[in-house]
């Protein structure tokens, strides 16, 4: 009864958009763009069988059977058809089919202004492109849609056309899109708006060297980068780990400009950290008083995030104190990251104090805020203390959203207080606590903890459909419920459906997901899954893993056949603590490995050393070598790479010695190990040792790859720049004594 209670205020919400989008609620006959309506109602102008789309007939080439689906979601259609019904009834209806004859770029342009909403437009581009070849006349049409969007003043919509023209391309053909975007452009748009354009496509697309190419056509041209592309490519080479690009666009920034900003300094900052150099980031923080910049709440932020993220909270309230010293005063931010970290680590009554020193210096603490102090409370058995600050927040004017929701109601259901649960229900059904936005995540949370699950999915998928506001909330609840329930396939459902609405999984959908297949005794499929989720950059967390390895311990204690791990499931979970920089519970997990009688192999010992290296902690990796040696075990190429790219980046000199200790035990490196040692002496401003390395290594008889020559192409071409420059810098010394001579004299 409390369920349906709370989905009163949503009911009176799907009445109204029913009433808008439904053509059997509306009185001027708008679909909504879902199967159900648009073929059912006889009087709506679109048509619909099972093999042509009702869009279909808007678009150029309508004849063609096949629609392609996959280069819009759900979402997107909904919103391309209530866009050409509100056309329809403005009379646009000739330009529609005009467009439908002809792909033509003005008649696109003019059907994508009248879509208005940017989303929309470049939705229905998507959609139009989709039925065109890769033909240079569909490329130059899309260039001339780009340039008359850009007259029109709508230059981020042609920075939509760019970047979805890029993707399909290819790589390849879109070093072409360069000069077909340059020829002619000034009849619509100046150099920077073209160029700056094509960056950012380029960037968004993740095309470094094309985004390279045109910084230097903007060089050429004289006109200055956006500083913000400019951060973009900053962040982008950072994430792909080419390090001596980065410093290489650094310092052209100090000596061209636009000079490095706070923001950038940021950017560079976070990345670092990300990275897992953190004394890289410390360092840029106390240099950028040098580039006339200071480092803002945002700068100590990233180090106070990174430092909680990794468990040393200790560290990251020495930089909250630090930057209370240096008169740069914490944020909201600041706070609900060091009580999260606290919380999680159980240190609740530290915690709290800082929660007070948050309201001493005039900061409200925020929903997040308070989630994060119910939670710990919640973990730590105390419901009361979290129920009674769930009051308080009430009586500050904060409002709870699902996560508030869904914490205390499992925190009650967990510790057998039903009735506490029931009554909660009532309370969110009954009051306006949450705002109208966040109803639909509540509603979805309500049936699943009353146990109408079916009735759960049935709303979600209809909330959905008709386009209402959603988090990840409404979806992790669903799955867990499912998860919980045994029902995995539904729940395994669920997160399919999150995934093609266009919503990122959190680390609470994994571990609800391999809850469920744990407890079904799924190992195999959960270890899969774990994988899976790692190799996809998905957000795992701690909890994740420590839960396989617990759906392992009591499968080892059961004696279960078949179910016991073996080393790839430690690979995995090692690899996964790796990946969070916990490497401290890697080493505890490969000590487990030796007393379950798991001998770890090469992968194993290759996985820790590539998480030390990624901590900074390249000598203890380079013990580990030297013991895994002693041991018996042979490295392989990958195990050469991790160790190169590592103390490469550190000190060039340890690497050859590296590479010596390799060839001592019968290591012959591939071409891939090759290449690397080469590209970092070129990263480093060495090109003479890569030359040199690179003739020792053809003399022993390596046959190198079209990689290999390009680096030394570049190793050859850098060197003779080199020595150009210290020719001239020499005839300018010379210059300048003759100078000073003559001024003397």
């Amino acid at each position: 009864m409390s369920a349906k209670l709370t989905l009163r205020r949503l009911h009176c919400t799907l009445f109204k958009v029913r009433r808008f989008f439904s053509p059997c609620w509306a009185q001027n006959e708008i679909p909504c763009g879902c199967i159900r309506c648009c073929s059912s109602s006889s009087s709506s102008s679109f048509s619909f069988t099972a093999r042509h789309h009702f869009l279909q007939q808007f678009l150029p080439f309508a004849c063609s059977n096949s629609f392609n689906f996959h280069v819009i979601n759900p979402n997107e259609r909904r919103r391309i058809v209530v866009g050409l019904s509100r056309m329809i009834q403005q009379g646009r209806v000739r330009l529609l089919v005009a467009f439908s004859l002809k792909f033509c770029p003005y008649l696109l342009v003019e059907i994508m202004k009248s879509l208005y909403s940017r989303q929309t437009a470049f939705a229905f581009f998507k959609v139009a492109l989709a039925f065109q070849d890769d033909s240079d006349n569909t490329i130059k049409t899309c260039c001339l849609a780009a340039h008359l969007l850009a007259a029109e003043d709508m230059r981020f919509l042609a920075q939509d056309v760019i970047y979805h023209v890029i993707l399909k391309i290819g790589s390849t053909k879109s070093r072409d899109l360069l000069e077909l975007m340059w020829d002619g452009h000034r009849s619509y748009e100046p150099d920077f708006s073209v160029l700056d354009s094509l960056m950012r496509g380029f960037l968004r697309a993740g095309l470094v060297p094309l985004a390279l190419d045109v910084l230097n056509r903007m060089r050429n041209v004289g006109v200055l980068p956006s500083p913000s592309a400019l951060t973009i490519l900053l962040k982008l080479l950072l994430r792909i780990g080419d390090y001596g690009s980065l410093w290489k666009l650094f310092r052209d920034l100090v000596r061209n400009g636009p000079p490095p900003s706070v923001f950038t300094f940021n950017a560079i900052i976070l990345g670092f950290c990300r990275k897992g150099f953190l004394s890289t980031g410390e360092s840029l923080l106390h240099v950028m008083h040098k580039f006339h910049c200071e480092p803002d709440v945002h700068t100590y932020n990233i180090l106070i995030g990174t430092y909680c993220t990794r468990g040393r909270t200790e560290d990251a309230l020495d930089w909250r104190q630090l930057m209370i010293e240096r008169d740069c005063n914490p944020s909201c931010w600041t706070y609900n990251t060091l009580v999260s970290a606290m919380c999680k680590e159980g240190n609740l009554a530290p915690a709290r104090n800082l929660f007070h020193e948050m309201h001493e210096r005039g900061l409200s603490p925020n929903t997040v805020l308070y989630n994060a102090l119910i939670n710990g409370y919640v973990k730590a058995g105390q419901i009361d203390q979290a129920n009674d600050l769930f009051e308080e927040m009430r009586r500050q004017g904060v409002s709870p959203d699902g996560i508030t929701f869904n914490t205390l109601v499992a925190g009650f259901y967990r510790y057998g207080r039903e009735k506490d649960a029931e009554r909660l229900l009532m309370v969110f059904s009954l009051s306006h606590l949450v705002p109208d936005h966040l109803l639909p995540d509540v509603s979805v949370a309500s049936l699943c903890w009353a146990g109408q699950l079916d009735e759960a999915l049935k709303l979600l998928e209809e909330l959905l459909e008709r386009g209402l506001p959603l988090t990840v909330i409404a979806f992790n609840s669903v799955i867990a419920a499912f998860g919980k329930a045994g029902l995995e396939r539904k729940a395994f459902d669920t997160y399919k459906m999150m995934v093609r609405f266009g919503f990122m999984p959190s680390s609470s959908t994994c571990c609800s997901l391999l809850m469920g297949l744990s407890n079904k005794g799924r190992l195999q499929e959960a270890k899969e899954l774990l994988d899976h989720m790692i190799q996809k950059c998905l957000p795992v967390n701690k909890a994740a893993f420590t839960l396989l390895l617990d759906a392992i311990a009591a499968f080892v204690d059961m004696h279960m056949v078949g179910l016991a791990p073996n080393t790839d499931t430690y690979n995995i979970l090692i690899k996964g603590y790796c990946k969070q920089f916990d490497v401290h519970s890697a080493e505890a997990l490969v000590n487990k490995m030796h007393v379950g009688g798991w001998n770890p192999d090469i992968t194993t010992y290759n996985i820790l050393m590539h998480g030390l290296c990624s901590c900074r902690r390249i000598n203890q990796a380079i013990v580990m070598l030297d013991e895994i040696i002693s041991a018996g075990l042979v490295p392989d190429s990958a195990t050469y790479n991790i160790m190169v790219n590592a103390v490469c980046g550190d000190m060039l000199d340890r690497a050859m010695i590296l590479t010596a200790k390799l060839l001592k035990v019968v290591f012959t490196p591939n071409i891939v190990t090759i290449n690397s040692l080469l590209s970092h002496f070129c990263k480093q401003g060495l090109p003479h040792k890569a030359l040199m390395w690179g003739q020792r290594f053809y003399e022993i008889g390596f046959h190198f790859d079209d990689i290999t020559s390009k680096i030394l192409d570049k190793a050859y071409s850098d060197l003779q720049e080199n020595m150009e420059a210290s020719v001239l810098k020499g005839l300018n010394g010379t210059a300048a004594l003759i100078e000073g001579y003559q001024l003397h004299e």
